[in-house]
């Protein structure tokens, strides 16, 4: 025992002496890596020290540590809540909406743009859909708010001509969730087609010519090289679209929705804004945004599990 002992120690202190001896070859980059560390550590993972107030009566006097636990009791209050059931599920609708709706766009985007043979062009044309992602809640709901206006907004005056009556997009619960998922489309899609062009410049373009030779048309190149070729790309995106599957975008909803379309446009985010900031109910707040936290963490690991099953590179 003592031989083996004393082999093994000198082996440990070799692989430290290694990884000391790598970590000071490359001092610089782990220095660059220290301030963006720092952000995260205060920013991110100090905040979550909050999250106690979920099981307490939080009181600003006493303050977290000084406020009395009550245990489960606001989870408690939150599922037996009906308006609660009801924002969960319009934020599960609408996110699944801007799953499926929304995802292909910026996809088709970069293919279309990686088939621009024009420089010039193509580079107006990448930086005409980047530009949404730049203008803020207010100014697209300030857009939409023109063009689904109902005395003259382009949408109304062209349904106006195949004989249709004016419809008030923005307040009618029919079409609300709809114009949700076109904004953030609009706004969004430029912005995430970068990504997608990013890896479709990494494909391999010996494949192309090869598919070319046997005489392949540029649909069945995108078919069979391209896509293939970008799907891990496309399956990370969507597992980290299903990690925010109970997030969604606050600021746009509290641009673009009122009173009238309470019933499905109300998620939950404005949902804890209201309660929280509105009625100061703090630790009821942090109970609903923990439990949108747990639910997202659990789409993820799942997510992240049926990825490798098939093949594809997971998060971790």
């Amino acid at each position: 025992m003592k031989a083996n002992a004393s082999i093994a120690e000198p082996i440990k202190t070799k692989k430290t002496s290694k990884a000391w001896k790598e970590l000071l070859m490359d001092y610089q980059l782990y220095l660059m890596l220290l301030p963006g560390l720092a952000v995260l550590i205060i920013f991110k993972y100090f905040p979550i020290y909050g999250a106690l107030i979920a099981f307490k009566d939080y009181n600003l006097l006493d303050g977290v540590m000084g406020s009395k636990w009550v245990g489960l009791k606001h989870f408690q209050s939150l599922f037996s809540s009906d308006k609660f059931y009801s924002v969960f599920i319009n934020t599960l609708l609408i996110n699944l909406y801007k799953l499926v709706f929304q995802l292909p766009i910026p996809i088709i985007l970069a293919l279309m743009i990686n088939e621009v043979r024009n420089t010039v062009f193509k580079r107006f044309s990448q930086s005409i859909t980047y530009m949404p992602h730049f203008l803020s809640w207010v100014v697209v709901s300030a857009i939409f708010a023109n063009l689904l206006s109902p005395t003259n907004g382009i949408v109304n005056v062209f349904i106006g001509y195949l004989g249709i009556d004016s419809i008030m997009f923005m307040t009618d619960e029919r079409f609300f969730r709809a114009v949700l998922v076109a904004s953030s489309a609009f706004r969004e899609s430029g912005w995430s087609s970068i990504i997608y062009l990013a890896a479709i410049m990494a494909v391999d373009s010996q494949l192309y010519e090869a598919a070319r030779m046997d005489g392949a048309s540029k649909l069945r190149q995108i078919w069979h090289i391209t896509l293939p070729g970008i799907r891990s790309v496309i399956v990370f995106i969507i597992m980290l679209r299903l990690g925010a599957a109970l997030a969604n975008d606050l600021e746009q909803v509290l641009m673009f929705y009122s009173p009238m379309v309470y019933n499905v446009g109300d998620v939950l985010g404005t949902y804890v804004y209201r309660i929280g900031l509105g009625q100061m109910k703090y630790s009821f707040s942090t109970a609903v945004n923990l439990f949108q936290s747990l639910i997202g963490l659990a789409l993820v690991v799942i997510a992240n599990t049926v990825s490798k099953k098939f093949g594809e590179r997971g998060l971790w």
